[in-house]
């Protein structure tokens, strides 16, 4: 049922935006996720067509939003090292190198981290975390020239994240932080936006599986401090689970007026434990926990309708500031629109899926060996 779904959801996809955008490279993720597990042509298709319209001969994409400074835009650049591998050292490697330059010229925080975007200054949100530490961890493998810089960026980065952004109180993570502590939403003394949202939650533990999962043959010491961390996260977010096997859209307000057990952070969640399982570096427990949240999902949130199968209860978009009724508050995330069949939702269900796979393959192996 659901690889009928997501190749109809592919034949008929438009994208997202007519720019360079991290809502297709979601998709493209996914599509990465699903191919290599599956080796189902139309999964590598996508991305190659989608890439190939994209990128000049010369690696430039005119579509690439440069002078805005943002670090969502990495998303979409991280399908690059897969059309690479396809077509090698041709014009998306003269992308990655591109794409991997702009950040050169970056502005940064007061700590030296990248602002998450030219319009949020000297901010930090766990959205970026996973839109760029991966491609960095990526890039630390495909170019052995840049790796040092790129180690370094991703331990910086991390090392920050879990000694401010992290809430001593409940072990989760706080969506964003101003540096300057000069933003509406920012607490004046910590700097911190106000809520733990389940998205920000997702991307932060995507970040770290993922990174994870590329550093072994970089930086080892590294990759055990990622683990840790990972380790830590988890281990703090599973007691807020839900009856339902779900987790809440304002994570540590469960009771909230309007909150809801939202589609894409959940299946982030469900992908970071069972790629963890599949790595050994989450417990098998926490993997089983994985699967049965994707079965919810599955269940609550994979509506079939005339047309075919919808993805539910999808949040359409949060963030922090630039308008003012974006204050962080757990009412704030919970008055964003619902919406269906987003490519945040899709793009986390379709790599859920695949480790999904990938974990049942893995312990079929193991019964059949022993």
């Amino acid at each position: 049922m659901l690889q009928d779904f997501f190749q109809s959801y592919l034949a008929a996809y438009q994208p997202f935006k007519s720019y360079w955008n991290y809502e297709d490279g979601c998709v493209l993720q996914g599509c990465r996720a699903l191919y290599a597990v599956t080796d189902v042509a139309c999964y590598r298709d996508f991305i190659m067509h989608y890439l190939d319209g994209r990128v000049a001969g010369d690696g430039s994409v005119p579509s690439f939003l440069q002078g805005q400074y943002c670090l969502d835009s990495f998303q979409c650049s991280k399908a690059l090292f897969f059309a690479d591998a396809i077509a090698p050292h041709g014009k998306f490697a003269r992308a990655l190198r591109h794409h991997h330059e702009y950040l050169r010229q970056h502005p940064r925080t007061q700590s030296g981290l990248l602002w998450h975007k030219g319009i949020y200054p000297q901010q930090v949100w766990l959205d970026g975390m996973y839109m760029l530490m991966p491609f960095l961890a990526e890039y630390a493998v495909w170019s052995a020239t840049d790796a040092a810089s790129c180690i370094e960026e991703i331990r910086r980065a991390f090392a920050f994240v879990r000694k401010n952004m992290c809430d001593l109180e409940t072990g989760l993570y706080r969506h964003g932080m101003d540096e300057a502590r000069v933003q509406p939403w920012a607490d004046p003394q910590t700097g911190l936006s106000a809520s733990c949202w389940l998205r920000g939650t997702g991307w932060l533990l995507m970040a770290l599986v993922d990174c994870i999962g590329l550093l072994s043959d970089v930086d080892a010491p590294l990759q055990s401090e990622l683990i840790a961390m990972l380790r830590q996260s988890v281990q703090a977010l599973l007691p807020y689970r839900s009856e339902s096997g779900l987790f809440y859209h304002v994570i540590h307000a469960p009771a909230l007026e309007g909150n809801y057990t939202e589609t894409s952070g959940n299946a982030m969640v469900a992908y970071t434990l069972l790629r963890g399982g599949v790595m050994g570096v989450l417990s098998p427990e926490q993997a089983e926990i994985g699967a049965r949240m994707l079965e919810c999902l599955c269940d609550q949130k994979c509506v079939r309708q005339p047309g075919g199968f919808v993805l539910s209860d999808i949040c359409r978009s949060a963030g922090l500031g630039g308008a003012t009724h974006r204050d962080g508050s757990g009412a704030y995330y919970c008055s964003e629109p619902r919406v269906q069949n987003d490519p945040k939702g899709v793009g986390a269900f379709m790599m859920a899926h695949a480790a999904l796979l990938q974990w049942r393959q893995m312990n079929l192996s193991a019964r059949s060996a022993g």
